[in-house]
Order: C-alpha cells, then structure tokens, then sequence
C-alpha cells in the first residue's frame, strides 16, 4: 500500500496493478482515486469491465489504442476471475508488452497466488493486498475523520466506539457520519453519543446473546434472536455466527491458558484486539468441555436444519432453550 501511495503522489505509474483483498471499502477507494489520478474525471480515456471473464481480445485491443489527446489510458477490470483459476494464456504473455501509454487495474476480492497472471502481474507491476485493518490502524483513520469535521475523541471511547462497529471500514464511516452530525456544535465525542445514534453491529448482539445463553438468561438471548430476525437477519446466518463464536472462544481458551497475550491472541485467531480482549474475558467464564460441548450442539443442529429434521428458525430457538 506504501509503494501504491507513492505512485498516486508522485504520479508515475507501472503498466499493471492489481488491488485485491477482504476490505471492499479500501479497494473502492484506491479505484477511485487511481481513476482520478490518471484520468481526472475523463470518459474518453478510461475503460471499464465488470463481471467474470472479460473479452481478454477487447481488452487487448483497447490496451493497444492511444490514449486521446491525453497522457494514459486507463482500463478496470473488476472480478474478472483470472487470479483464481487459469488465466488466459494470451493475456499473461500480454502483461510484458502493455505500451506506457496504457494503465491495466484489475481488482479481486481474492487471488491465488500461484496463479500465472497474479505472479506477472507482481513481476512488472503492483500487486496490492488491501485487507482489513488493525485496531490501531482503524483508530487513526477513525480519529483523523473526525478530526477533519473538529471532532476529538478519547481512546477509550474509540476502542468503545469500534467494539460497536467492528473492523468493516464502510460501517464505519457511515456511524462517524452520524456522529459528525449529532455533536454538531461540539468538540468532543461522548460515550453517551455513541450510544445515542450508534447502530449496534449484529457480532455485537451475537456476542451479546453467547453471553446471555451461557449465564441461563434465556430471556434475554431470545430478546436479542428477536431483534436480529425484526433486522432481517437469517436465522442459518444467526447460526453460523454463534458456532463461529464458540469456537473463537475455544481458541482463545487454549492460546491464553498457554501464555499468549492479547496481541498475540489476537493474530492468531484473526481478529482485531479489542474483540480478543472481549472473548478472554467471556471465555473465563467456561470450562473447555462447556465450549466444545456448545460447538457441537451448534454442528448438530446445522445439519437437523440442512437434512431438514428442523426449521432453521426453531434451531436457533433449541440452541437458545437448552
């Protein structure tokens, strides 16, 4: 991503880049701005294709062409599938005799990295992977978007906020938008506003209800069910994210009884450090037979639902009363 920043200030660009990775928010953003940079807004000069397996002739064809009365040309293509199974061999052996006129910018939400084009594509250009950020990285971001509007934050009430949200970056934005807007007039963002326009991330009510469901408060678990399906949440989904839960909590039972720390935890279970402080915490609560025991009545029921023994929404309705 450094080197990438680089190009975009300096404005020299390589013939290829490929922007891949789990954040959307980040991709959508660098597709912009590469736009921006080598276009400034103009239609004549700039090419787009989306959807799987693009006409790699067309695409050629429209690399090879001058740019009009402008220094580059620039061609998008986004999810063509090329950098996960076999790409076509014409368009690898392209890669090296992409003129300088001519910018390619693909863009995947996944790739393989034995693929043929992936490894010529980073050979002659920028192969960038933009995934999801960290908890610090997402607090400076976070913070100099509020910065921008006058607003200042404390660190607490940032690692609150982000707890609420999780790490997915247009969430984000969106809930920072209403915050701008709800202190207007004011400097400093409050807990209390955070909670007043927030919009509680579903992790968060799952999290919530795995807590509920292990204290015995039934009541309560099945409240936070109900809210879930009034938000048109599926109940397999619901689940799924439950069972997923359960065994975040089993791995972070073991890393901790093991002596990992918290940041440690945290990149080994893939998940961002405010949420591996949460789960140690919940996860003290259990005994290791308790969880896997929870795990396997989430797996059993996954497949009553699937062979059709259970409605999906009574699944969850059994998980929760038992």
């Amino acid at each position: 991503m450094k080197n990438l920043n680089q190009d975009l200030k300096d404005g020299t660009f390589k013939p290829v880049y490929l922007l891949f990775g789990d954040e959307p928010f980040l991709i959508a953003s660098y597709k912009k701005r590469m736009r921006e940079a080598l276009t400034g807004g103009d239609t004549m000069n700039y090419n787009y294709f989306e959807g799987k397996g693009p006409d790699v002739k067309e695409i050629i064809s429209l690399a090879d062409t001058m740019p009009f009365f402008a220094a580059r040309r620039l061609i998008m293509i986004d999810g063509s599938g090329f950098f996960k199974a076999a790409a076509p061999d014409e368009l690898v052996d392209y890669m090296g005799a992409v003129p300088e006129t001519t910018c390619l910018v693909f863009c995947e939400s996944e790739v393989d990295k034995r693929n043929r084009l992936y490894k010529k594509v980073k050979e002659l250009g920028r192969a960038v992977e933009l995934g999801r950020q960290d908890a610090a990285q997402l607090s400076r971001w976070a913070a100099g978007i509020l910065a921008q509007d006058g607003k200042r934050i404390t660190r607490s009430v940032m690692d609150y906020f982000l707890e609420r949200t999780g790490d997915d970056m247009e969430s984000i934005r969106s809930e920072l938008e209403k915050l701008v807007c709800y202190t207007m007039g004011r400097s400093v963002v409050t807990k209390e506003d955070v909670d007043a326009v927030g919009t509680v991330h579903v992790e968060n009510r799952i999290f919530e209800m795995v807590s509920a469901i292990t204290a015995g408060n039934k009541r309560k678990a099945m409240d936070l069910y109900e809210d879930l399906l009034t938000l048109r949440e599926p109940p397999m989904r619901i689940l799924f994210l439950i069972a997923r839960q359960f065994n975040q909590l089993l791995q972070v039972k073991e890393l901790a009884e093991a002596g990992n720390d918290r940041g440690s935890i945290a990149a080994k279970v893939k998940i961002p450090p405010f949420a591996a402080g949460r789960l140690i915490a919940q996860a003290r609560s259990f005994t290791r037979e308790q969880i896997l025991s929870c795990v396997s009545r989430c797996v059993q029921l996954e497949e009553d639902v699937k062979t059709g023994k259970l409605d999906d929404r009574l699944a969850v309705e059994l998980l929760i009363a038992a």
